[in-house]
């Protein structure tokens, strides 16, 4: 049985780390790039509202409910062979979706695109992971894991705008099919297998517990401005059962899901809900943003593109800037910023309609990408951190969970605000008074970043992450990953 990977040469390991950051720019491009081309498909599709999130959430649901498996799959099997399959499943998905010929089609297209994505991203960081086993060097790899995020957010809008402006939006998928097959000739050339030391047991009712909830939650979220409170209350009765089966069910399991003993470390709890904040925050903040700018401001793809680098920019600049600062001085500090960068653009929108000047929303499209240059790094360090090695890719699958299920939320509860407050007026009337409750649930996203970086990175949090280590290794004699200096 292969265990952890061989020594690598630096080069070896920075071309591991760049096959890694290709399944991340194809699985961000394709949130970012197909936010462009919403207006465009509701026109061509006619989709409602509700119709535009289920293509969004369709895809963050799955991932969301299936990353744990994957994590816990590819340490068992082979994390190798598991990214590979994720390639393949990705490419092909993504080769669907271009030829869907309804709404309905393309949503279940998006579903099978997610099921690869699931065994990317997880599997992705576990490899890097294993590869950098330096703290520091770890830190500065995930910094550059947290760029591609922004290069794909700075690329996203642009190129999706050039292919929908050009074509159609059905050519946002093609972009996939060159990278995917790139990506996975260069894994099964130059990335060694590796998995756990030590097999962990598949947990089907655990998964089940978790798809029931994500799904019931997120399905009584988006219909409820249609649908009416009596039609979503069993989905809502669904979720807290399988809220209340995880709780029960898991922790008596010698080989769970998710083992709910990672909670106990307050950093890895904190990072959890800081990546759910975050990336509701994202989720929402995309989903008005591209809706105002084409069907508001009757901007066309490429131009509404061009409105959101000012967004884009930011995030692929403070990235690394990020995960340097993460690896010599700990989370604390790009939390902070994040918080109140993120807070700060949301309360510009919500309280004072800055999508209505040219000059504060480039000022709020500033601030916002600014803050989410410096959320990710933390999120993903803190989550690894002091983690048993041979769990890596569960560890490293919450985090991703967390932020799918974040992005899942905020595009179901902040569409949901915008359908109800626009009811059977025009976009252009009502668009912005519609939002505004919206953006609040924005403030609150980015407060809640600010609050829980304040309380998962101090010295009594680090004390709640070294005590959970060691009940995790007391419990299983594992090899525990390194902390980052301060993380």
């Amino acid at each position: 049985m292969v265990g952890h990977m061989p020594e690598l040469s630096p080069r070896r390991r920075m071309l591991v780390l760049a096959i890694c950051c290709m399944s991340l720019l194809i699985v961000s491009l394709d949130n970012t790039v197909l936010n462009v081309a919403l207006p465009s498909m509701q026109r061509d599709l006619r989709a409602s509202t509700s119709g535009l999130q289920w293509t969004i959430d369709a895809y963050t649901l799955v991932l969301a409910s299936l990353l744990m498996l994957a994590g816990s799959t590819a340490d068992r099997i082979g994390r190798k062979r598991v990214f590979m399959a994720g390639l393949i499943v990705f490419t092909i998905g993504s080769a669907l979706c271009s030829v869907a010929p309804n709404l309905d089609t393309l949503v279940v297209f998006r579903m099978v695109q997610a099921v690869g994505g699931s065994m990317l991203n997880p599997v992705a960081m576990s490899i890097i992971t294993n590869t950098f086993t330096d703290p520091r060097e770890r830190a500065r790899a995930i910094g550059v894991w947290g760029a591609v995020v922004g290069i794909s957010m700075a690329a996203g809008p642009l190129v999706g705008g050039l292919l929908v402006e050009a074509v159609n939006w059905r050519a946002i998928f093609w972009i996939n099919l060159p990278v995917g097959a790139a990506a996975l000739l260069l894994t099964l050339r130059y990335v060694p297998e590796s998995r756990a030391p030590k097999a962990r047991r598949a947990d089907p009712v655990g998964q089940l517990l978790v798809i029931a909830l994500f799904g019931a939650l997120t399905y009584a979220i988006i219909e409820a401005p249609s649908a009416g409170g009596a039609t979503v209350a069993p989905f809502v009765a669904v979720a807290l059962a399988a809220l209340v089966g995880l709780l029960v069910y898991e922790p008596r399991r010698a080989e769970p899901l998710i083992d709910l003993r990672f909670f106990r470390s307050a950093p890895f709890s904190g990072a959890t809900v800081i990546a759910i904040s975050a990336f509701a925050a994202l989720g929402g903040f995309l989903f008005l943003s591209t809706l105002y700018l084409q069907n508001v401001r009757g901007l066309d793809a490429l131009h509404a593109g061009l409105w959101m680098l000012p967004m884009a920019v930011p995030t692929f600049l403070c990235a690394p800037v990020a995960g340097r600062l993460v690896g010599t001085r700990g989370p604390r500090v790009p939390l902070l910023i994040a918080g109140v960068a993120m807070t700060a653009s949301a309360v510009l929108f919500a309280g004072f309609e800055g999508e209505t000047s040219d000059v504060t929303l480039f000022v709020g499209y500033v601030l916002f990408g600014v803050g989410f240059g410096f959320v990710n790094a933390p999120i993903t360090n803190t989550a690894v951190s002091g983690m048993p090695r041979a769990q890596a890719g569960v560890a490293a699958a919450v985090a991703s969970t967390s932020r799918q299920l974040g992005q899942t939320l905020g595009v179901a509860v902040v569409g949901a605000v915008l359908a109800s407050g626009i009811g059977g007026s025009s976009y252009r009337e009502a668009f912005v008074s519609a939002a505004r409750p919206g953006w609040w649930v924005l403030v609150v996203c980015g407060v809640g970043v600010l609050v829980f970086g304040v309380l998962s990175s101090g010295r009594w949090a680090r004390g709640t992450a070294e005590r959970a280590a060691e009940r995790l290794e007391a419990g299983g004699g594992r090899q525990v990953v390194g902390a980052a200096e301060g993380a």
